[in-house]
């Protein structure tokens, strides 16, 4: 059995390597600007679920089902007064999100979508954790954009890099604010089958 991990993201790759499974990367071909435009009423739960599963259905639907896999799909936004945020399009657009973001609290939320081609099933589910921003100055909101961190990570943060100083806390799972809840998708692999130290690499 190996899993198919339908993202670019280094961070997801890096998380599941550190619980023993090394994935298959296959990035998926879903336009991700235009499902927004087109799922904009959605609500942010929603939204990420919708494009974790159409994300794993892509790649599912481009590997061979006589093979033993499992496709992973993820999508994550930040839920702030009801409204996803994603990647900032731009540094001014990071800025105002950590102006925004400081001192206050938003809900990470990852939407995960597992399907096991051979057999046509499919699960998925939203991990939600809560995230509590600290309050850095403006020299290191500056210094932070300029890294170019937040421009690449849901939300303009990240808690495993150079983000992480500015988090004052999380209530929830810290691998769902990283890109993917480790305990969800053992939980969701589960419901396919799968058990999870059956994909270890060893």
């Amino acid at each position: 059995m190996r899993l198919v991990l339908a993202s670019a993201s280094p961070a997801r790759l890096s998380l599941l390597r550190s619980a023993g499974v090394e994935p298959i990367v296959m990035v998926s071909d879903v336009d991700e600007a235009t499902m927004i435009r087109e799922l904009a009423t959605l609500s942010p739960a929603d939204l990420c679920q919708e494009l974790a599963r159409a994300k794993a259905r892509d790649v599912a639907a481009r590997v061979d089902p006589a093979e033993d896999l499992v496709v992973v799909g993820c999508d994550s936004v930040l839920e702030v007064d009801g409204v996803a945020h994603g990647k900032p399009a731009t540094a001014g657009e990071a800025k105002d999100r950590w102006r925004a973001m400081a001192g206050s609290m938003g809900t990470l939320r990852t939407g995960h979508w597992v399907v096991r081609p051979a057999t046509g099933e499919e699960s998925g589910a939203v991990a939600s954790t809560q995230v509590f921003h600290g309050t850095p100055s403006e020299q290191e909101i500056d210094a932070y954009i300029a890294t170019g961190e937040p421009l690449r990570v849901a939300g303009g943060f990240t808690l495993d890099g150079l983000g992480g100083p500015f988090v004052d806390r999380i209530d929830g799972d810290p691998s769902n604010v990283i890109g993917l809840s480790l305990p969800l998708l053992r939980l969701l692999l589960r419901d396919l089958g799968i058990i999870w130290t059956d994909l270890w690499d060893r």
